[in-house]
């Protein structure tokens, strides 16, 4: 217990410090993204998915989480990206967000970074 108690600590103390950790995942084969751990509740192989009826196109179906209801939306689809195909590394990242829950069908996770704000740049002006 105590391990997983010095594991919080450590990372946060990163905020004093000024860094932060991305998590990162790919959707597709060569596309990587990420997103901020402190969003990221959990991530698990995809769990059975229900349909979910007249839900947004994006909505791949919900699942049940330890009794909470979880909608599961493909990541790629939603970002104008082709749709994700489902295959053996597909996971599902559980974020938390403005006090609701969602999974993200992500086609794989890849690592933890650990990154200084300043080596954040800006996106270039062209970018939109």
């Amino acid at each position: 217990m105590s391990g997983i108690l010095d594991s919080v600590d450590q990372r946060t103390r990163l905020v004093g410090q000024n860094r932060f950790e991305l998590l990162l995942f790919r959707l597709g084969r060569n596309q990587l993204f990420a997103i901020n751990v402190f969003k990221v509740k959990e991530v698990l192989k995809l769990p059975h998915l229900n349909a979910l009826p007249q839900s947004n196109p994006y909505v791949c179906g919900v699942t049940n989480m330890r009794g909470q209801t979880v909608p599961v939306i493909d990541l790629s689809a939603a970002i104008g990206m082709p749709a994700t195909s489902v295959t053996e590394d597909s996971h599902m990242i559980v974020a938390e967000y403005n006090g609701t829950v969602q999974g993200f069908l992500v086609s794989d996770v890849e690592r933890i970074l650990n990154l200084d704000w300043s080596d954040v740049m800006p996106p270039p002006a062209t970018a939109g």
